[in-house]
């Protein structure tokens, strides 16, 4: 196996250099995926015979969930990076993924909550599935506060390393919380392994806005990890060139 491309992982210059070139891609694909999504599942799609219009909050609570989740795996992947390898970059990642992931939790808990009003009749109840995300949110905070509450670096990278990769437990629970509990929340609305309930004209505008909300938390990675590299890496010459280019 190739290790190049981990190793090249390590340097916050080639990230630097890479991500820029990345970076203009994902915000136009995040745009277009979205736009053409939201407009399409908010105005275009056929109304769901059971839940009349009220249904189209899904184009925006299940691509927020679904990040949301996928943002915590990504901080514990970082987290056993940062213990075993010891890898700068990764501390980075973990550090600059968290508040993106806490604002996905927070948006898919306020659209769940805005569909089960009249779903449900209610904007929140103890749910196994909506329990489980609320503490996937305590668990950004936690990952945040304790970032920026340990003055040493080192330190404070393990410490949200190993809070990281902990509450991962967590996200199987979300997972199949619906499947393991009775509870109020439905199932999955699609999964990859199975052919989609809904009718093309309903699912294909779901899965845009998935993909693009995919990308949109890429290129929000990326700012803010170019960012915090150049905070990082301000005392370097590459960096200072960076910087006097900009100029």
């Amino acid at each position: 196996m190739n290790w190049s491309f981990f190793h090249k992982l390590g340097s916050p210059r080639w990230f630097y250099d890479i991500s820029g070139r990345w970076l203009p891609w994902f915000v136009i694909a995040s745009l277009l995926l979205i736009g053409i999504g939201c407009v399409w599942g908010l105005f275009i799609a056929p109304q769901d015979y059971q839940q009349g219009n009220s249904f189209r909050i899904i184009y925006i609570h299940v691509p927020a969930a679904f990040v949301a989740q996928s943002c915590y795996l990504m901080l514990a992947i970082a987290g056993i990076v940062t213990l075993v390898w010891r890898m700068k970059l990764a501390d980075v990642a973990l550090r600059c993924a968290a508040p993106i992931g806490a604002w996905m939790t927070f948006l898919a808990l306020v659209t769940g909550a805005i569909w089960g009003k009249p779903t449900w009749g209610t904007y929140w109840v103890w749910d196994a599935r909506l329990t489980s995300m609320l503490i996937l949110l305590f668990l950004y905070f936690g990952v945040i506060a304790l970032s920026q509450a340990i003055s040493n670096r080192d330190t404070a990278a393990k410490a949200t390393a190993v809070l990281a990769i902990v509450g991962v437990v967590n996200i199987p629970i979300i997972q199949y919380s619906v499947d393991w509990w009775n509870t109020l929340h439905q199932p999955a609305t699609f999964k990859i392994t199975e052919k989609p309930a809904m009718p093309m004209e309903m699912w294909l505008p779901l899965l845009l806005t998935v993909l693009g909300f995919y990308a949109l938390f890429t290129a929000s990675l990326f700012m803010r990890m170019r960012l915090e590299i150049l905070r990082r890496e301000h005392k370097t010459q590459w960096v200072r060139d960076v910087l006097e280019k900009a100029s």
